[in-house]
């Protein structure tokens, strides 16, 4: 019953923000206009940008799975993008579709835990660092009011507390235990408005998750925190050519303010709300965009192009390399059946 809500709350939402809270930014019919204006080489370049930033999450995964190879990790990565963005709940559906696909390739489920974990705790590093960096850059840009300060300073505490956390859990047993104690409590308490049963074993997991992350860390930091850094920057990027080449110019709302609320709104669709936050990322991108200066009718018309290619271009795709994944692994069977 309760995924039942879930998912009626989710599509009303979605209906809501598309169909009313858009709308009343700018004029959907001037918005087409503005997007149908956009030339052919303006939509190569940002396929091409796109299809960068789709790359760079595939270097992630291979760099937080050892023996993994571009071919697995393609197939893999874009299924289960596939699956986050169009099922509710689609996010733990796509850890299932990854645990599936690469224990089909042979890795064990604690190699692929150990990947997944290392890699979503690299990508949330990245997340709470991007929005300190964009309002330093912000501040540096314009004369801002003390509150930026202020939210940059309380952000870079959290990211700290956050590296800091992860360096206990690695240093010892022990610091790994209390840590996986304070996770407990945290995620109870979060659990306990819904009626949710509190969890336990959290401080036994993060011990044995240390026993395992420690090699894997220590011999793939660089790879794992330049590709991370690099893919999360190429997605901003794609954001940033969509407005400039729909038609929002620097001078109306420049870099530092398109990082600012792309890190910000990053952080609100992280919450599973809707499949890959869908609505909630489109209407907070258009508001604060217009909010920092940008025109109502372009400022959405490049947010809806953005989210065209980040959102919906993975889904066929995705849906396409399952498919050859599927015809493989058919292939594998019956070879293995006449062997």
């Amino acid at each position: 019953m309760k995924r039942i809500l879930r998912v009626g709350a989710s599509i009303v939402l979605v209906v809501g923000i598309f169909f009313f809270a858009l709308p009343k930014i700018a004029d959907f019919s001037e918005v087409w206009t503005e997007i149908g204006a956009m030339t052919l080489i303006e939509l190569a370049f940002m396929l091409a940008a796109t299809f960068w930033n789709i790359f760079t999450y595939w270097l992630v995964m291979m760099s937080s799975l050892p023996g993994s190879n571009i071919w697995q990790t393609m197939k893999v990565n874009q299924a289960s993008t596939a699956v986050a963005n169009t099922l509710p709940g689609g996010g733990a559906i796509g850890v299932g579709v990854t645990y599936g696909m690469y224990g089909s390739y042979g890795f064990t489920r604690s190699q692929i835990s150990l990947a997944v974990l290392v890699s979503g705790i690299w990508n949330n590093f990245v997340k709470l660092g991007m929005p300190v960096v964009a309002l330093i850059f912000v501040a540096l840009e314009s004369n801002v009011g003390g509150g930026f300060v202020i939210a940059a300073m309380l952000g870079l505490i959290v990211l700290l507390a956050a590296i800091g956390s992860f360096g206990a859990v690695l240093s010892s047993d022990r610091l790994a235990a209390a840590v996986g104690r304070r996770l407990e409590k945290i995620i109870s308490s979060l659990r306990k408005p819904f009626r949710e049963e509190p969890v336990t074993e959290v401080a036994a997991k993060t011990v044995a998750f240390r026993h395992d992350a420690i090699s894997l860390v220590r011999e793939r930091w660089f790879p794992l925190t330049s590709f991370t850094i690099i893919s999360h920057v190429s997605l901003y990027f794609v954001l940033l050519i969509a407005l400039r080449n729909v038609g929002v110019p620097g001078r109306a709302v420049s870099w530092p303010e398109v990082l600012a609320a792309f890190a910000f709104v990053r952080l609100i669709s992280a919450l599973p709300i809707t499949p890959g936050g869908l609505g909630v990322v489109e209407l907070g991108l258009s508001a604060a965009l217009v909010t920092a200066g940008g025109d109502r009718v372009p400022v959405v018309a490049a947010v809806l192009v953005y989210r065209a290619l980040t959102y919906l271009l993975p889904i066929p795709i995705g849906l396409a390399l399952y498919l050859t994944y599927r015809k493989g692994s058919e292939a594998r069977r019956e070879r293995q059946a006449v062997l």
